[in-house]
């Protein structure tokens, strides 16, 4: 399983990337599709949401169920992946790379700091 070291991670198996300006692309972990199963269906968050940390934004559907995400950070979304519409299987394929979710401009980029490493994460789902 892969623990991509410039990403961001949460409890809930999400992750963030910062990118510039104040933005970060959203995700779920390798760990969290696999966990899943097959993605059948994203919903993604409405253009200029403003969400908070810890949020409930997007809803995946599985061959086994629905599931919340969250996001990791507080911000507005200004662009949601549109490829998901027509092949959701891209969170499945590559989920740190074409299966992101959203990008959101954040409030506050030091929240990114209050998330788990690479290696915490990697702990974390090894507990389990």
């Amino acid at each position: 399983m892969k623990f991509p070291k410039d990403l961001f991670y949460t409890k809930t198996h999400e992750w963030a990337k910062k990118e510039a300006d104040n933005k970060a692309r959203i995700g779920i972990t390798s760990h969290a599709q696999s966990e899943l199963g097959d993605v059948v269906f994203v919903e993604l968050p409405a253009l200029d949401r403003v969400v908070k940390a810890g949020e409930a934004c997007t809803v995946v559907e599985s061959v086994k169920a629905a599931y919340d995400i969250y996001s990791p950070v507080s911000g507005k979304v200004i662009e949601t992946n549109s490829d998901l519409e027509t092949n959701s299987q891209l969170v499945n394929e590559a989920p740190y790379g074409k299966g992101w979710f959203f990008i959101i401009e954040m409030e506050d980029p030091q929240e990114l700091t209050k998330l788990l490493s690479n290696k915490d994460y990697e702990k974390l789902c090894q507990v389990k």
